[in-house]
């Protein structure tokens, strides 16, 4: 497998949307910014959004839509890799930003759901009908936790629902290619579950013993001490989901009954996204050592997202 090594240097860098220009859009947490990496290199801070920009995705109207989780705290480990230990002493509360390409005119489109404020918005995915599944991880404290959920947005402000709550830990989030269903990975549990989806932000959900509806798709394979990060679906329909600690990409069948790993030099792999010719490169962002990739002829094409600029 080879690796082409795009940019270093980054603070954190998570949530990757490849352009159509060649260019890589991503957020870097730690810095506070959404930022471009162009197809030769560069990097230009596109947004100054503050908090912690988490996730990314292209809507219908051409915008970017950022998950924020309102900041962490930082520490660094041996080989002075950066990690998050918790919510930021200057905490901004959890929101949903959408960002103008053209002008970095920033807006701030959801903050709370029924009266309940967002935590630690994480990730998000544009289904076909222009709404979008996000995730709300939650926040960590040195004594407690808030408990996230998954949920449903029109990207114009006009509403947002709760899909699942309260859900422990949600983190990736991803659509089949048909569309049918909804994939969220379980940090903490290193689990993917999903669910069936019935219309536009409505799922099907299963009875108890289920914890939120959703059913188990896979459940940390093969590896102690990792945990499960963001994600994105292959033409194919398997979910490839970043996985920290045991660090790289581990590709999980729809069935969940097979399941490899890509191993990559980070052990904070976060995130991957397709792009390039046929969707066959994936973009992987390598958080702890701040840096972006691409592996080239990765084995199956990736599945062109709904929306794209």
């Amino acid at each position: 497998m080879k690796i082409r090594e795009l940019a270093t240097g980054l603070l954190f860098p998570e949530g990757p949307v490849a352009m159509d220009d060649g260019s890589v859009l991503l957020v870097e947490i730690a810095r506070g910014t959404l930022t471009r990496v162009t197809a030769d290199g560069r990097v230009k801070v596109v947004a100054d959004l503050g908090g912690g920009p988490n996730g990314a995705a292209i809507g219908p109207d051409g915008a970017v839509y950022i998950c924020n989780n309102g900041g962490f705290e930082w520490t660094r480990d041996p080989g002075n890799y950066l990690r998050p230990i918790g919510q930021a002493h200057d905490y901004s509360g959890g929101r949903i930003e959408r960002v103008n390409l053209n002008t970095g005119r920033t807006e701030r489109l959801y903050e709370s759901v029924d009266g309940i404020g967002l935590r630690g918005p994480n990730d998000l995915v544009f289904d076909a009908h222009g709404g979008f599944y996000f995730t709300d991880l939650g926040k960590v404290r040195a004594h407690e936790m808030d408990r996230g959920g998954v949920f449903y947005a029109q990207p114009d402000g006009s509403g947002v629902h709760a899909v699942a709550r309260p859900v422990m830990t949600p983190n990736g989030i991803a659509l089949s290619p048909d569309g049918q269903t909804l994939y969220y990975a379980e940090t903490e549990g290193a689990r993917v579950w999903a669910f069936d989806v019935t219309t536009p932000g409505q799922v099907r959900k299963d009875p108890w013993p289920s914890p939120q509806g959703a059913r188990l798709v896979t459940a940390s394979p093969g590896q102690h001490w990792q945990r499960f990060d963001s994600m994105a679906v292959d033409a194919e329909g398997h979910i490839c989901v970043a996985t920290l600690m045991h660090g790289g990409i581990s590709v999980v069948s729809p069935d969940g009954q097979a399941v490899q790993h890509v191993p990559l030099p980070d052990p904070m792999t976060t995130n991957i996204c397709f792009g390039g010719p046929g969707h066959r490169t994936a973009f992987i962002t390598l958080s702890a050592t701040g840096r972006l990739i691409a592996v080239d002829d990765w084995p199956t094409a990736g599945l062109a997202l709904n929306f794209n600029a």
